[in-house]
């Protein structure tokens, strides 16, 4: 597949963003340009749930609201936070946490405002440097996500290229205009151009031009399959952080029973004690538990 860009670029940015403007989903992050809300809001919606997010974010912001009482608070504390919201990865509660230290301690408080020094934050990848700098300063680059690599494979033919897909969506993109531009193209793919699209439902303001809606060909980009988290090491990882969050320090054998209902420490594979140290010990390694040994056994509480 080849693409084919329309020629009048400045009507189809017209089109989405009066699209856009008109209605769009009301999150509270969008409500907002500050950039310690809108990196919470980031990381926390990375493969979770949006209707989720929006309660873990009040939550989130009543207790901690501002950066600065972010990076004051214990550790083990945001973590049992994170893992008792169900938000995925807890290295991403921990990697937050680092992130507002860094901003006090080594930016005075103020967060950087450009993509390239705001990935100098702990866990701040590409995407989500990106995503801050265009929501909280408008001064971003063209955000390319997996709702915008759909909208622009079918609306254009954009080949299923990560460069193609850069270079389409930077040259669509209005100069000075990220944060509204980003916010109605992902909006695009969110709502109109889902994986079941709802052109005519939702108004897409693309019609005119889109090679899907004409041909009824409605091909987009893979998506990667969410390995199954019932069952998951990750799963067990997030139940020994809750776990502990509920007691200042638990023994293995203590532990054990409280995740896994056929804990056998003795036992072998899944399960035995063996296999809950390896997670335990991958915890700690990840910084986000403490290991210590003692005459009574090995003692695990989440690190202060």
């Amino acid at each position: 597949m080849s693409a084919h860009l329309p020629d009048d670029h400045d009507a189809v940015r017209e089109a989405l963003t009066e699209w856009y403007e008109a209605d769009h989903r009301d999150f509270p992050w969008r409500r907002t340009d500050d950039p310690y809300r809108i990196l919470v809001s980031e990381v926390m919606s990375q493969q979770t749930q949006l209707s989720r997010v929006e309660e873990a974010y009040a939550d989130f912001l009543d207790r901690w609201p501002e950066v600065g009482d972010l990076a004051a608070a214990d550790r083990g504390e945001v973590v049992s936070f994170w893992s008792g919201h169900s938000l995925g990865y807890n290295n991403r509660a921990k990697y937050l946490h680092e992130a507002a230290t860094q901003v006090i301690e080594e930016y005075d408080g103020t967060f950087p405002t450009d993509p390239e020094d705001l990935r100098e934050l702990m866990g701040v990848g590409p995407y989500t440097a990106n995503a801050v700098a265009s929501f909280a300063f408008n001064n971003g680059d063209a955000v390319v996500d997996t709702n915008v690599k759909r909208v622009l494979h079918r609306a254009f033919g954009v080949p299923d290229d990560d460069a193609e897909f850069a270079e389409a969506a930077a040259d669509f993109m209005p100069e000075g205009k990220s944060r509204v531009w980003n916010n109605a193209i992902m909006e695009l793919g969110g709502v109109a151009c889902g994986q079941s699209p709802r052109c005519d439902e939702a108004g897409c303001p693309w019609r005119r031009w889109c090679r899907a809606y004409e041909t009824g060909d409605f091909t987009a980009p893979d998506v990667p399959e969410q390995p199954s988290f019932e069952g998951s090491r990750r799963q067990f990882r997030g139940k020994v952080v809750r776990a502990l969050g509920n007691h200042d320090e638990l023994t293995l054998d203590e532990l054990g029973p409280r995740i896994r209902v056929d804990y056998a420490p003795d036992g072998d594979g899944e399960g035995s004690g063996e296999w809950l140290r390896g997670l335990v010990d991958d915890l700690a390694d990840d910084g986000l538990v403490e290991v210590t040994e003692a005459d009574d056994g090995t003692a695990v509480r989440l690190r202060r």
